[in-house]
């Protein structure tokens, strides 16, 4: 990180990160330290409704490759969502967390704001045991015929929904991971 022509170190930096930047006093050698912001705004959209828009102290989101975690002041990222459960922590109390299904999408951290766009999203009291099970089962009992033209198209949507009502079930009956 450099200073910007024409700029001292801390215009430098206030300019670049003005929302995560708060001088804090000098050390006896003169340098300035930074402080990072507690909290930082997420979204959580999917295509039929906007479910949060809050800030939180940090979140942990199922990525399409395991999960990731996210704190005030982290690089820009753009990502694809995977399945399971998005986790998080809202800002000042730590025994307060919320707690969403999601399944598929997108997400972009940028300037201390994390928007997820995903293609279904549940909060976990909403889900219910005995219907993700229905769903489980239908799916698991459905099959696609052996001169279906779109067999292998099929296979890979139906192995995606039984993934999701798998992890619908293990949430809804409130069962941790491992």
């Amino acid at each position: 990180m450099g200073i910007l022509k024409g700029y001292s170190l801390r215009e430098s930096l206030a300019k670049r990160s003005p929302a995560t930047y708060h001088p804090l006093p000098r050390s006896k050698w003169g340098n300035w330290r930074l402080a990072l912001a507690s909290t930082f705004r997420c979204r959580l959209v999917t295509p039929a409704a906007r479910l949060f828009d809050e800030p939180v102290s940090s979140a942990v989101v199922p990525m399409w490759d395991g999960l990731m975690g996210f704190l005030p002041g982290r690089a820009p990222i753009l990502g694809k969502l995977g399945i399971g459960e998005l986790k998080l922590e809202f800002a000042g109390n730590t025994s307060v967390s919320g707690s969403y299904f999601i399944d598929g999408g997108v997400l972009q951290m940028a300037e201390n704001e994390l928007t997820i766009l995903a293609e279904r999203a549940t909060a976990i009291g909403d889900l219910k045991a005995a219907e993700a099970e229905a769903q489980l089962s239908k799916f698991e009992n459905d099959r696609v015929a052996m001169d279906d033209p779109n067999r292998e198209a099929k296979n890979k949507r139906r192995e995606r929904e039984i993934r999701s009502a798998t992890e619908k079930v293990r949430l809804a009956r409130g069962k941790k991971i491992g």
